[in-house]
């Protein structure tokens, strides 16, 4: 017999391995503060050791999926809608559907943002090139 673990045994090893919050927030380089508002905000349900939160695999991926959410501009409410679809054992095509539409939403957005910024962006230039002509003509007066 092997001395090594079945890659079986070592995946079910890893999805068994509890986390603290220290050790979360270390990975994710978050604070426990933040870790503590995912939690009231329904996005993580730490099991309790004791005084002390305890997180599954299942908790570190939901917090992983959370903070991949964030950094594309999603609200915690839509954030929370896919990972809570995630867990379900519906199959992927509903949340993938579901997380598809949520990103054609915040395309939308972010190319409505852009075009502001692009208008914004062409203001200031014109501001800029009279400021520089009426200096220009200061200076010379």
């Amino acid at each position: 017999m092997s001395a090594k673990a079945s890659p079986l045994a070592a995946a079910a090893e890893s999805q068994a391995r509890l986390f603290t919050i220290t050790e979360l927030a270390a990975e994710f380089d978050i604070t426990p503060r933040a870790i503590r508002f995912y939690e009231d905000m329904g996005l993580l349900e730490p099991a309790r050791a004791g005084r002390n939160r305890v997180y599954t695999h299942r908790d570190r991926t939901r917090l992983k999926l959370t903070l991949r959410g964030k950094r594309l501009g999603l609200t915690l409410q839509e954030i929370k809608q896919l990972v809570d679809m995630y867990d379900a054992k519906t199959g992927a095509a509903p949340q993938l559907k579901a997380f598809l539409e949520v990103l054609r939403q915040h395309r939308r957005q972010l190319e409505q943002q852009l075009d502001d910024i692009e208008v914004t962006l062409a203001e200031i230039a014109q501001h800029e090139e009279r400021c520089v002509g009426l200096l220009k003509d200061g200076e010379a007066g």
